[in-house]
């Protein structure tokens, strides 16, 4: 079980045990461990709820250490996994909603091409307009999965009687957290917006990719594809002709995903993201990237709802997921009629605070007229400062997916009483511990405190 707990900090091996202790119910919950984290599996304590908005069972009680061994009323692993892979979505109302739900969607995805803009924007909203009444994942930013490892490594702490545990730090040369930003292509007055789009993101010094539409939505040129990337950009797979229909049946997205991973290596692309952010991480195997865009941290704004509840990226398989964490242009200006910052500079702290991945959706196709430029532009100023003043480290996606899957290889051992990294890429990493003060686990970098909230 210790493996995910691995995963996530890349600890010294220090023997670290954990133990399920009783038997496991039969069907899976929600129940929370601790005042403030909802899980979602099987327990061998209390009761489980079927719903995240009844009372749910505290199982944190449930918790023992003895000796150096920390028992669970349930297993961390399968609840992790259960969290990010969204098996807390209803299994009676599927990943598109119930029956009628899909049948409407089903008519909506046909018709889609023949609806101007301003229907859809309408449409869109009422079928979204329940967005704030959903309590989990928790708006406007989910890190449930980042607490329960804080909690759980705490217990460690204490198992063992250790002051501190050293662990590889998240970010390279001990940046304190990491931001990526992204552009999907969806039609053809976006793709003639590229350049333009270029141009202010250089301005500002802000690296982004391309995801690119290959069938049906418009022509991509070779000279497209190496205009992009010979600015310095970069260049991916946006789901195979946008129609909203790549995860409604295996056998299809099958077929589909043999013409996506052809166009993978026709575009040398190593990363992909789905139409409309539908998906199911359990297909992901069929596909041949090294990283995939497509699972938000927080789905109350998208079609397909849940949420991965995580802001660090995380392996499915053997693709690395580089969840969307802020809330995406669309959704912003249309659903919610902002043009503001405010949402994204709150969700921007709230990951700063537990050190995770900001990452965002920027459409070329909504940030044509006047105003959404300027919103974007002030989006770029401020990130600009982040980098700057917070210590914030600016990525291309493929460049995180490079660093992480290098993380992911070392190993801190010890020599001569001294903690060593080893492994590839060690040269920018960097030594963090995890310690306890109090009862708050907090992160420290030599010279420094990085507090996690």
């Amino acid at each position: 079980m210790f493996s995910a707990v691995d995963q996530y900090f890349r600890c010294a091996d220090l023997s670290l045990d954990f133990v399920t202790r009783g038997v496991l119910s039969k069907d899976p919950g929600f129940f929370c461990f601790g005042p403030n984290t909802i899980c979602y599996g099987r327990s061998t304590a209390g009761f489980l709820s079927q719903r995240a908005d009844k009372p749910l069972y505290d199982a944190f009680g449930d918790t023992s250490v003895d000796g150096s061994t920390v028992y669970l009323p349930f297993n961390l692993g399968e609840i992790v996994e259960n969290l990010r892979a969204e098996r807390y979505i209803s299994r009676k109302s599927g990943r598109h909603g119930t029956r009628s739900q899909r049948l409407v969607w089903h008519i909506y995805y046909s018709i889609r091409p023949l609806l101007p803009l301003g229907v859809r924007k309408y449409l869109h909203r009422i079928h979204l307009s329940d967005w704030n009444d959903i309590p989990f994942p928790r708006w406007p930013v989910d890190s449930t999965v980042d607490d329960l490892f804080k909690t759980v490594l705490s217990l460690l702490l204490e198992s063992k009687g250790l002051k501190e545990i050293p662990f590889v730090w998240f970010w390279p040369d001990g940046a304190d957290a990491c931001s990526i930003m992204t552009h999907d292509v969806e039609a053809e007055p976006g793709k003639q917006y590229i350049s333009q789009l270029m141009d202010m993101d250089d301005s500002f010094d802000i690296p982004a990719s391309f995801q690119i539409v290959p069938e049906k939505r418009y022509t991509v040129e070779r000279e497209l594809l190496e205009s992009i990337k010979s600015r310095g950009f970069e260049v991916n797979v946006q789901d195979l002709d946008h129609d909203g229909r790549l995860f409604q049946d295996k056998n299809e997205f099958t077929k589909r995903a043999r013409k996506i991973n052809r166009y993978a290596r026709e575009y040398d692309a190593t990363g992909f993201r789905s139409a409309i952010l539908y998906r199911n991480q359990d297909w992901y195997h069929l596909l041949d990237f090294e990283y995939d865009m497509s699972v938000p941290n927080v789905a109350h704004l998208d079609p397909q709802r849940g949420g991965c509840c995580t802001v660090m990226p995380y392996f499915v398989g053997d693709i690395l997921e580089l969840p969307v964490t802020t809330t995406q242009d669309h959704s912003l200006f249309h659903v919610l009629s902002l043009h503001s910052l405010e949402l994204w500079k709150q969700q921007t702290e709230m990951i700063l605070n537990k050190h995770g991945l900001i990452s965002f959706i920027i459409h070329p196709d909504y940030i044509i007229s006047e105003r959404a430029q300027n919103t974007y532009r002030s989006l770029l100023q401020y990130l600009k400062t982040l980098r700057s003043e917070r210590n914030v480290w600016f990525a291309l996606p493929g460049e995180v997916n490079r660093w992480w899957r290098q993380r992911n290889k070392m190993t801190v051992t010890k020599d001569g009483g001294k903690w060593l990294i080893e492994g590839a890429g060690h040269e920018r990493a960097r030594l963090a511990f995890a310690t306890l003060e109090g009862d708050r686990l907090i992160y420290k970098l030599p010279e420094r405190v990085c507090s996690s909230v």
